[in-house]
């Protein structure tokens, strides 16, 4: 190899790899130039962003937010017609057994409207069920059934405190579990009434916080003869 050629061809190799390294550096240089502020820039962006979401959501959970007096005003027009001491003066039943607690809507001799608050302390909760306390469906048309008696033992050819048996029931649906902590809202209608054997009709339905969870097509019931 002559000397002059091989000084060129160092020459030319040494220019190739700063021509190559400079076009290797280039992207480097220019993403630390301009992405990476571009990206730094972000950061404080998106934690902002974050936290005036959290704030929006805070603001939102305080108008959501409903207190005790708001939520006590919601049954101030519901009246009260029957108190629990009213009710033990018309039906024979008591604890743990007696199933309703109120009455605030009544028609004399026609329907009514009942109250069953419904809480842990009840016994049958320790068995129906353990770790799921369910107020069992039989007792949830007793408590319709003792309604309807309200209403019956009240009627021409009753007297208040008269014992009174289930003498049938039919159409019975249940919608929904009743738990503790629940208030049962139950309304019954008399359908038939003979004062001369003591026999009634009724039919009934109660909600849990405006959802049906019991219907009942017709209970029939036969005051006791003495």
């Amino acid at each position: 190899l002559h000397p002059d050629n091989y000084f060129k061809d160092k020459v030319h190799n040494t220019k190739t790899m700063k021509i190559t390294t400079l076009f290797t550096l280039l992207p480097i240089a220019t993403s630390s130039a301009f992405i990476t502020p571009q990206r730094r820039a972000l950061y404080p962006s998106k934690l902002f962003a974050e936290e005036a979401v959290a704030d929006v959501e805070d603001a939102a959970a305080e108008d959501t937010f409903v207190g005790a007096a708001e939520i006590s005003a919601l049954t101030k027009d519901v009246g009260k017609i029957l108190s629990l001491e009213d009710i033990e003066k018309i039906l024979p039943h008591r604890y743990p057994f007696l199933l309703v607690d109120k009455v605030v809507s009544y028609e004399a001799g026609k329907r009514a409207v009942g109250v069953k608050s419904v809480t842990l302390n009840e016994p049958h909760f320790t068995g129906h069920f353990p770790g799921r306390p369910i107020m069992p469906g039989v007792l949830q048309v007793e408590a319709l059934a003792q309604l309807a008696g309200i209403v019956c033992l009240q009627m021409e050819g009753a007297d208040p405190g008269t014992v009174f048996f289930f003498a049938g029931v039919d159409g019975v649906k249940w919608k929904k579990p009743v738990v503790p902590g629940d208030s049962l809202v139950m309304e019954v209608e008399i359908t038939k009434w003979n004062a001369r054997f003591g026999l009634a009709k009724a039919t009934g339905r109660a909600y849990v916080d405006g959802e049906v969870a019991v219907e009942v097509g017709q209970m029939t019931f036969a005051l006791a003869k003495e």
